[in-house]
């Protein structure tokens, strides 16, 4: 085998060993997002615990974020807010608590251009799932609407002080007021560190891997081309100029 094709081999060979490495990386990051996504699942799943317990006069909130809450409250329907959707609109009104703060809570989703449910009158006790906010997706949507919940954007429709975050309520509540539950965008959960450190690991070998291929296939050509030399001697043409041009 000459020395070219042993080159092209050990390349070869260590381009493989790196291609599985990087795929294996992949296969770990993958498990630390699936990590990550089952344990916003599994939070979410949890049993509902009392939202007046968690939230401080203060607006400072407990570990509640992505779990289900129950709520004591008075609907406020004049304070509703509709919320565009592919699917529909979500019918986002306020609730007044007993301490006089006021919590979102999007009741469920309506068809588009059909009247949705009122809220039920007097005070209420429901469940859902409380988040912090949404973002500010793309999109024009019609006067009077907004694009998502967006808690700055609602402060200043609504004057009274706001709990910071906004319940979705679960299935049973939503149908209860004669409507579908709103869909839910659960944030992105964080896996296993551990996982994530294998990824990265992965992905240093292949590196090494396929560094230490071309090293070798290098190393190989340069020890081939000094046999050669031996073997050959050096070039007589290139001895007799070097001599006429120390002569000149």
């Amino acid at each position: 085998m000459n020395t070219r094709l042993k080159q092209i081999l050990i390349v070869g060979v260590g381009a493989v060993a790196a291609a599985v490495m990087i795929v294996l990386g992949l296969w770990q990051m993958q498990v630390f997002v699936d990590k990550g996504n089952r344990s916003v699942e599994d939070r979410a799943a949890q049993a509902a615990v009392p939202l007046s317990e968690h939230v401080a006069s203060d607006g400072e909130v407990g570990d509640i974020y992505g779990k289900q809450v129950t709520f004591t409250g008075e609907y406020l329907p004049e304070q509703t807010v509709l919320i565009p959707t592919g699917d529909g609109v979500r019918v986002l009104t306020a609730v007044a608590l007993a301490d006089g703060r006021i919590l979102p809570v999007v009741r469920g989703l309506a068809a588009n251009d059909e009247p949705y449910a009122a809220p039920p009158t007097g005070v209420v006790t429901e469940t859902g799932l409380f988040l912090p906010g949404e973002g500010d997706p793309d999109g024009v949507v019609p006067d009077g609407t907004l694009r998502s919940v967006r808690m700055p954007l609602l402060a200043q429709k609504w004057p009274q002080q706001l709990i910071p975050g906004f319940v979705t309520l679960n299935a049973e509540e939503s149908s209860a007021q004669g409507m579908q539950q709103a869909p839910v965008s659960l944030p992105s959960g964080e896996g296993s560190a551990r996982n994530s450190g294998y990824a990265l690991q992965w992905w240093v070998f292949a590196a090494f891997a396929l560094g230490m291929a071309i090293k070798l296939a290098h190393t190989l050509g340069v020890k081939q081309r000094n046999q050669d030399d031996a073997v050959l001697g050096p070039d007589p043409g290139a001895g007799a100029a070097t001599k006429e041009e120390q002569t000149t």
